[in-house]
C-alpha cells in the first residue's frame, strides 16, 4: 500500500551544522527502514542547501525563495512523501540508533495511534517538559499563566499542561506532541488534514495533535530518547519571536474554544496580551539598560570549561557514537553535572556547542 515505511521531514533556517549532524543520526537511525528524508530550507543565507547537499546527495532538497514558515514549510514535502509514516523532525535534534524502530513498533502494534513522542532531553541532560503536554483548554492556560501548574506539578487538576503526573519511563497517553519530533501516521493525516498554514512557526503542533485527538485517534508518548538542543533556528529575544509565540496562541484559541468557553477565551487572551506586553516590557528595559550603560559590556569569551566535550567521527556505520553520548549526558545530569554537551568533530575541525557553533575548516 506504502512504497516507504518511512518519511522524515525536516525545515531548515540557518542551522546548516545542527541540521549536518542531526541528518548523521538520522541515517544511522534509518538503516534497515525503507525511509526517505526531505529537508525544506526556507531561504536560510548560512549556505545551508550546498554545503548539506555534498554530505547528504540522498536527500530530497526543497528550497524556497523566502522564510514560509514551518508548517507550510512542511506540508510542502508531506504532500511529496509517500511512507507509511511521516516523521517531523527538528533541525537541532539528535537521535538514537534505535529511535526511530522503537516508534515504528508501536505504531505498528497500536493501530488506534495517530501519532507517536518521545522523551525530549537538553544538551545539559535535563528532561525536557514539552516533551508530555495537555491540551490549552481555558482552565489548563489560566493555571499555567498563573503559575499553579508551577506550583503543582504532579496535580491532575492543576499541572495537566506539561502532564507530570506520569511517569517519564512508561509509554503514556498523551494529548499534545512536540513538533520537535512527530512521528505521525500517514492515514490518520490524510483523515485531519496537513498542518495548518495560519500558524507561521509556533502552536501548529497543538492545533495538529487537536485535531488528530477529535478524530479519534490517540496521541502516544514512547519513552525513547533524544537530544533537542531547543530553539537555535529562532532568536527567542526579539520582539518578533514574542509576536509569533502569542499570536499563535491566539490563533489556536480562537480557533477551537471561541464558542464553547466564551467567557473563558476573552480572559485568555487578555492573559496572553498581558503576558506578551510584559515580556516586550522586559527586553525594551534590558535594551534600554545596554544603550546607556556607562562602559559597553564586554562580551563573554566561551570557556570550555563550562561543556562536558565530546569527540567522535560520525559516518553511516558508527551506531554508537550519538547513543553514547546523549546516555552519558542523561546520566551525568542524574548525578548532578548539568555542564551542556559539546561535540567535537575533528576531521572537520568543527565544535558545536548549544550557544554556538565554531567552524574552522568545515566546507
Amino acid at each position: 500500500m506504502f512504497a516507504l515505511k518511512l518519511s522524515v521531514v525536516i525545515v531548515n533556517y540557518n542551522v546548516k551544522y545542527y541540521l549536518w549532524q542531526c541528518l548523521h543520526s538520522v541515517f544511522v537511525a534509518g538503516q534497515g527502514i525503507d525511509m526517505e528524508v526531505f529537508v525544506v530550507d526556507n531561504n536560510s543565507t548560512d549556505g545551508s542547501v550546498p554545503f548539506l547537499r555534498r554530505h547528504f546527495p540522498q536527500v530530497h532538497y526543497i528550497e524556497n525563495k523566502e522564510n514560509v514558515g514551518f508548517s507550510r514549510a512542511n506540508n510542502q514535502a508531506i504532500r511529496l512523501s509517500k511512507g507509511e509514516y511521516v516523521l517531523l523532525l527538528n533541525p537541532d535534534t539528535l537521535v538514537l540508533s534505535n529511535t526511530f524502530r522503537d516508534c515504528i513498533h508501536w505504531l505498528d502494534d497500536t493501530p488506534e495511534a495517530g501519532a507517536v513522542g518521545v522523551a525530549m532531553y537538553g544538551a545539559d541532560g535535563r528532561f525536557a517538559l514539552e516533551s508530555r503536554r495537555g491540551l490549552p483548554v481555558p482552565w489548563t492556560s489560566l493555571c499555567k499563566m498563573t503559575g499553579l501548574t508551577k506550583l503543582f506539578p504532579k496535580s491532575r487538576l492543576f499541572g495537566r499542561y506539561y502532564m507530570q503526573f506520569l511517569d517519564e519511563t512508561q509509554i503514556s497517553r498523551i494529548e499534545v506532541i512536540s513538533g520537535a519530533f512527530n512521528m505521525l501516521r500517514r492515514t490518520a493525516l490524510d483523515e485531519v488534514g496537513l498542518l495548518d498554514e495560519d500558524f507561521f512557526m509556533y502552536g501548529e503542533d497543538v492545533d495538529l495533535s487537536y485535531r488528530l485527538l477529535k478524530g479519534g485517534w490517540h496521541n502516544y508518548y514512547v519513552p525513547t530518547p533524544i537530544l533537542h538542543y531547543k530553539g537555535e533556528s529562532t532568536q527567542r529575544s526579539s520582539y518578533r519571536y514574542v509576536y509569533i509565540f502569542y499570536d499563535a496562541m491566539l490563533i489556536f484559541i480562537n480557533k477551537h474554544f471561541r464558542q464553547r468557553y466564551h467567557f473563558f477565551t476573552y480572559l485568555i487572551q487578555l492573559a496572553v496580551h498581558l503576558r506578551a506586553l510584559m515580556d516586550y516590557f522586559k527586553r525594551f528595559v534590558m535594551r534600554l539598560k545596554l544603550r546607556f550603560a556607562p562602559e559597553p559590556p564586554v562580551e563573554k569569551q566561551i570557556d570550555m570549561a563550562d561543556f562536558c566535550l565530546y569527540d567522535i567521527t560520525p559516518s553511516d556505520d558508527n551506531q554508537s557514537c550519538f547513543d553514547r553520548l546523549i546516555q552519558d549526558t542523561i546520566q551525568r545530569c542524574e548525578k548532578g553535572d548539568q555542564r551542556p554537551l559539546g561535540i567535537r568533530y575533528s576531521e572537520q575541525n568543527l565544535l558545536v556547542l548549544p550557544c554556538a557553533v565554531l567552524d574552522g575548516t568545515a566546507k
